[in-house]
């Protein structure tokens, strides 16, 4: 019998543990065609998250925990558990009941039709505002016009992914990834499979995603996959030129055909300021770039881990 790895990321979710595994485990045992192993990645949580999954390792057998040593964030997580995951195909999933366990069942189904990649779309999400879906929508306009690789809106990380596609994940050696822009890369979000859902309110706790993550996240999307920003770098060096040159014909101008003398302080502040604001820009998006080879050509570990199965039994990465 084919078995599914559920991959669950967790960090600092000491109230979504326990009713997670409730919820989960109501819908896979409803699912009699595949057997099931829930991996659950501790992403170096700071409360009672590791206790909490470890008192649950005593109750289910097909429960694991990749254990990580300190908090390494959310692809990561997601990549530890996809190494240590054995399943004929994993389900990504994160602990804060975000990703309805409801929908799993439609998810094996599809796959077991046939489907490879089986990805989500949340079609609304009860737990943020107006203004945050404004941004969001926002967000992925300018996204997906810098990035060369489209990258669907409002497709979370809740997807299964069949074990080719798993192992061909696993040969990345990228420090700093992305999965999301990862999956579109392999196949285009138009010839997978894609369910819609509806995020419910959280359970308990708050997003660990603030402005920062958010826009830190913003532009490791386009920077990964786009070369485009450094072309736009280009661009603004040759409008800056333009500029300065029409600024400097209609100073010409303005003093030799209308005798009325632009003042030599107003027209200096405004080129310095434009060419000034323009260099910045460009030595900022050539800094991401560079920050970004810095990081790659050191080929650290990407993390550091233990792999509990049960109370006795565990295996050092």
């Amino acid at each position: 019998m084919k078995t599914v790895s559920i991959v669950v990321s967790a960090y600092n979710e000491e109230g979504n543990i326990e009713k997670l595994y409730e919820e989960l485990t109501k819908e896979i045992d409803k699912i009699s065609k595949v057997d099931f192993e829930i991996l659950f990645v501790n992403d170096g949580s700071s409360d009672k998250t590791f206790l909490k999954i470890q008192k649950l390792l005593e109750r289910d057998k097909r429960l694991k925990m990749v254990n990580l040593k300190r908090n390494f964030g959310h692809e990561i997580a997601m990549t530890a558990g996809m190494d240590y995951a054995k399943g004929d195909a994993v389900i990504f999933m994160d602990a804060d009941l975000q990703h309805p366990p409801l929908y799993i069942p439609q998810m094996v189904d599809a796959w077991l039709e046939g489907a490879e990649i089986v990805l989500t779309k949340r079609v609304d999400n009860m737990a943020t505002s107006w203004l945050y879906k404004l941004c969001a929508k926002t967000f992925y306009f300018i996204l997906n016009l810098l990035s060369e690789t489209k990258i669907g809106e409002s497709m979370p990380d809740f997807r299964l992914i069949d074990r080719k596609y798993v192992d061909f994940l696993k040969g990345f050696n990228e420090q700093d990834r992305l999965f999301r822009g990862l999956l579109s890369w392999i196949m285009p979000n138009d010839k997978v499979k894609v369910i819609d859902f509806v995020a419910p309110n959280r359970f308990s706790g708050v997003s660990k995603y603030n402005f920062f993550k958010s826009l830190k996240l913003a532009i490791d999307s386009i920077t990964q996959f786009s070369v485009r920003p450094l072309h736009l770098a280009t661009w603004f060096g040759f409008a800056g030129a333009a500029c300065s040159i029409f600024l400097g014909l209609w100073v010409i101008f303005e003093h030799f055909v209308q005798h009325n003398p632009t003042p030599g302080y107003a027209t200096i502040v405004s080129v310095v300021g434009f060419v000034g604001a323009v260099q910045l820009i460009t030595l900022g998006i050539i800094g991401e770039y560079i920050g970004k080879i810095h990081i790659e050509v050191k080929k650290r570990p990407l993390y550091l881990a233990d792999l509990i199965e049960g109370k006795d039994d565990k295996n050092e990465k």
